[in-house]
C-alpha cells in the first residue's frame, strides 16, 4: 500500500471517529436520570433520590436550570442553515395551589449554560429586565407557562409559546392536543400534576418548527399543537447548549423532568414510558398500631417530654407569630394602622379558602374584621429592603385620606419583617376585565359601559386636580376597575409599586405600568405626569368600547394591537366597526364614536397633544364639544400614534413592568 493510500485511510478513519464522537455527543436519551453525570445543574435544580430531574421546589421567587453539559452543533458551517433537530421530554408541574400556577418551565437553546444573570418569576430564569428583547441574546425557548402575565402578552394561564430573545412569545396557543381518534381538540392542564409528553421538532430544510403535546400514555398526535415557519439561522449559533429553565414566584411549584431524549439529523427516539420514574406522592401513616407496651411506654414518655417543651415555647412562638415592625416615626400614623393579629383573625390565619387571587405583588385575601364585622380585602406584599419605607408608608397614609365615590378606599396598613400588608374596602363583584373578556359572563350594555367610563374619568380628575395633592395612578386599566356591593365601579390599586422603588423620586424611577398602557415618552424621560395617566385612560376607553385587550397576539396581524386597529378603521371611516360585537345594535352611535375618538386623542404619542382629565370629563358630559379639528390634524402627521406594527421592540422593552402609583406635593 502506497504512503498516499495509508494517509487517505488514516484521514478516513479519523473522520469516522470525529463523526461518531459528534453523534455520541449530540444524541442522548434519559429514561429517568440515574447516573446522569453529564448534566449541568444550578440554583434550585437537582436530581432527586427517585432519579427525577427537579427544576424547582418549594422555594418562592426562585429559578432552576438543567443543561446537557456539552454544547450541541447546530450548523455544519458558520454561514449555513440550522440543521434538523428534535427532542422529546416528559414533564410534570405540581403547584402549591391547584387553582394558581407559578411561572412554569421552558425548553431552551442558549449560547451559554450560565444563566446566573437571569431573573426568576415571569422571566422563567432565562433573561432579565435589561436584556429582555435584545437580538444579541440568541435565546430560543419553548415555554410551558401556567401564569397569565399581561406584561408578557400571555393569552391565558395555561399555554405553550415560542420565545425568541424575549419572554414575549412570538407565537402561543392554549395547551392541549388533537385526538387522532375523533379529531377533537382536548385541553390539557399544565399544572395538573400529571406527567405529559412534549415533542419539539425543527425541519432545517423547510424551516418548519412544530410543538406537540399529549398525556403520558397517548402516542404522539398526528396534528401538532403549534406549527410555525421560521428561519433560525440568525438566532441559533453554530454551537448551543440545550436544556431546561424554570422559575417560581409568590407561589411555588415542583417542576419535574421524568425523561428526555434529543437528536440532530434524525428522528428522536421514543422514551420507554414504563421505565420512567414515578412522581413523589404524599403518603399517609400506616393504620397498624403497635400493641407491645414496651413500645408504647417509652413513646408515651417521649410525647410527654415533647409536650412539656412545646408548652414552654408556645408563648414565645405565639408572640413571634404576631410580631410587627414599629418605628418611632410611625406614631403619627397609628390611626391608619391595623395589628397583624386583627388581620390574622379576619382571614382565619390567611387560609387558602379566603384567597381571592395571586398577582404580581402578592396574595390578596378576603377578610372580616371581628370588632366591626366589616369585609375587607387584604393584600400581602413581600419586600426585602427597608430603604425608603418611611416615605412609602407616609404616602400610603396620605392615599388613605382620598375620598371619592369612584375610588376604592385604602383603609390602612400593617408592617412586618419583610412584608407590608395593605387593607382595602372589599369589592365583592370583581373587576371590570372579567365582564369584558371572560366567556360566560353577562355582557355589559353600552349604557353601563358609558357610565363606567364617566365614573373612572371623574375619579382620575379628582386625583389629578381636585384633591389637595396630585396623585398619578400609573396603572389605569380594566383589571383595576372594581365593582362594589352596590354595583358602583371604582378605580383601585393605589400605592403598591412605591415599595419596589424604595421611596425614590417618581420622576427618576424605573418605568412601571402594564404593556399596552405605557405612554411612549416614559421610555426616554422616565418622568411620570398626569398626561401619562391620560394616555392609559385613552387605551382604557378603547378597551371598554371594543371589548378587547390592548395587545392580543393570537389575532390577525393587522388586529393584534388594539390602538393600531382602531386608528386604521378611523382613517377608513369605519371606526364604529371596532365596537364590541357583543353589543349588537344596542348602542348609542354618537356616544360610541365619541368614546373611540376620545380614546385616540388621549393616546396621542405627543404628551402635549393630549387633553387634561378636566377636558376629558367635560367632553364626556357634553360640557364642551369634541375637538374634531385636532383629531383630523393628527392624520397629517407621520407616526402620530404609537406604532407597534411590524416590530415587538416597543412591547419587549416594557415586558417586565409592574403597576405603580405615586404621589407628588403641589401641582
Amino acid at each position: 500500500m502506497t504512503n498516499f493510500c495509508k494517509v487517505l485511510l488514516k484521514i478516513s478513519i479519523w473522520a469516522l471517529i470525529v463523526k461518531l464522537a459528534f453523534s455520541a455527543n449530540d444524541d442522548f436519551t434519559y429514561n429517568g436520570f440515574k447516573g446522569a453525570s453529564n448534566l449541568s445543574l444550578d440554583s434550585l435544580a437537582a436530581l432527586t433520590p427517585d432519579v427525577l430531574l427537579m427544576l424547582t421546589n418549594n422555594t418562592y421567587h426562585g429559578k432552576g436550570h438543567a443543561f446537557f453539559s456539552a454544547p450541541i452543533q447546530f450548523k455544519k458551517s458558520p454561514a449555513g442553515k440550522v440543521i434538523t433537530f428534535s427532542t422529546l421530554f416528559v414533564f410534570a408541574i405540581v403547584p402549591e395551589y391547584s387553582e394558581f400556577g407559578n411561572h412554569g418551565l421552558a425548553f431552551v437553546l442558549s449560547p451559554s449554560k450560565d444563566l446566573s444573570h437571569a431573573w426568576g418569576e415571569y422571566y422563567l430564569g432565562l433573561l432579565n429586565e435589561t436584556d429582555n428583547g435584545k437580538p444579541s441574546n440568541h435565546i430560543f425557548a419553548v415555554e410551558l407557562d401556567i401564569t397569565l402575565d399581561p406584561e408578557n402578552g400571555d393569552i391565558n394561564d395555561n399555554h405553550v409559546g415560542i420565545d425568541i430573545n424575549s419572554l414575549l412569545s412570538n407565537y402561543s396557543t392554549p395547551a392541549g392536543f388533537t385526538s387522532d381518534d375523533d379529531g377533537q381538540f382536548k385541553n390539557l392542564s399544565l399544572k395538573s400534576g400529571e406527567p405529559m409528553q412534549v415533542w419539539i421538532d425543527y425541519d432545517g430544510q423547510n424551516m418548519q418548527f412544530n410543538v406537540t403535546l399529549s398525556p403520558l400514555w397517548v402516542s404522539k398526535p398526528k396534528t401538532a399543537l403549534l406549527s410555525y415557519t421560521i428561519n433560525l439561522s440568525s438566532i441559533i449559533l453554530d454551537h448551543m447548549y440545550v436544556g431546561f429553565s424554570a422559575s417560581t414566584g409568590i407561589s411555588y411549584a415542583y417542576q419535574y423532568i421524568l425523561g428526555w431524549s434529543f437528536m440532530t439529523d434524525g428522528k428522536v427516539p421514543e422514551l420507554n414510558i414504563s421505565s420512567l420514574p414515578q412522581l413523589p406522592r404524599t403518603t399517609t401513616p400506616s393504620s397498624d398500631k403497635p400493641k407491645d407496651i414496651s413500645i408504647w411506654l417509652p413513646l408515651s414518655l417521649s410525647v410527654l417530654v415533647l409536650m412539656a417543651a412545646a408548652g414552654a415555647k408556645i408563648i414565645m412562638v405565639r408572640k413571634k407569630m404576631f410580631s410587627e415592625l414599629h418605628e418611632d416615626w410611625e406614631v403619627d400614623f397609628e390611626l391608619q394602622r391595623f395589628s397583624y393579629k386583627q388581620l390574622y383573625k379576619a382571614t382565619r390565619g390567611f387560609k387558602d379558602e379566603y384567597l381571592l387571587g395571586v398577582g404580581g405583588f402578592g396574595r390578596v385575601y378576603r377578610g372580616v374584621l371581628q370588632d366591626t364585622k366589616v369585609e375587607v380585602a387584604i393584600k400581602r406584599v413581600c419586600h426585602e429592603s427597608r430603604q425608603g419605607v418611611r416615605e412609602f408608608v407616609s404616602e400610603i397614609v396620605s392615599l388613605g385620606q382620598l375620598q371619592h365615590r369612584n375610588l376604592v378606599p385604602l383603609l390602612g396598613y400593617c408592617r412586618r419583617e419583610g412584608e407590608l400588608i395593605l387593607v382595602y374596602e372589599y369589592m365583592p363583584n370583581r373587576s371590570l376585565d372579567k365582564f369584558l373578556f371572560n366567556e360566560g359572563e353577562a355582557t355589559l350594555s353600552w349604557s353601563q359601559r358609558f357610565w363606567i367610563i364617566k365614573g373612572v374619568a371623574s375619579g382620575l380628575l379628582y386625583l389629578h386636580e381636585d384633591w389637595e395633592r396630585v396623585v398619578i395612578h400609573r396603572d389605569v386599566k380594566a383589571s383595576n376597575v372594581l365593582l362594589d356591593g352596590d354595583m358602583n365601579w371604582r378605580l383601585g390599586d393605589f400605592g403598591l409599586a412605591r415599595l419596589y422603588d424604595h421611596g425614590g423620586v417618581p420622576q427618576t424611577t424605573h418605568l412601571a405600568g402594564t404593556v399596552g398602557y405605557i405612554a411612549p415618552e416614559l421610555s426616554k424621560t422616565c418622568r411620570v405626569t398626569t398626561s401619562s395617566d391620560v394616555f392609559a385612560f385613552g387605551v382604557f376607553l378603547l378597551e371598554v368600547a371594543c371589548g378587547r385587550r390592548p395587545i392580543e397576539p393570537e389575532k390577525a396581524e393587522d388586529q393584534q394591537v388594539l390602538m393600531d386597529w382602531v386608528v386604521a378603521n378611523w382613517r377608513k371611516g369605519t371606526i364604529l366597526e371596532t365596537r364590541d360585537e357583543r353589543l349588537g345594535e344596542e348602542y348609542v352611535a354618537e356616544e360610541l364614536e365619541l368614546v373611540l375618538k376620545l380614546g385616540l386623542l388621549c393616546s396621542h404619542s405627543l404628551s402635549t397633544a393630549r387633553p387634561s382629565m378636566r377636558q376629558v370629563t367635560q367632553i364626556l358630559h357634553g360640557g364642551i364639544p369634541f375637538p374634531d379639528l385636532m383629531l383630523n390634524q393628527l392624520d397629517t402627521v407621520d407616526s402620530t400614534f404609537v406604532k407597534y406594527e411590524g416590530s415587538n421592540a416597543y412591547v419587549m422593552s416594557f415586558s417586565s413592568m409592574s403597576s405603580e402609583s405615586c404621589l407628588f406635593s403641589g401641582r
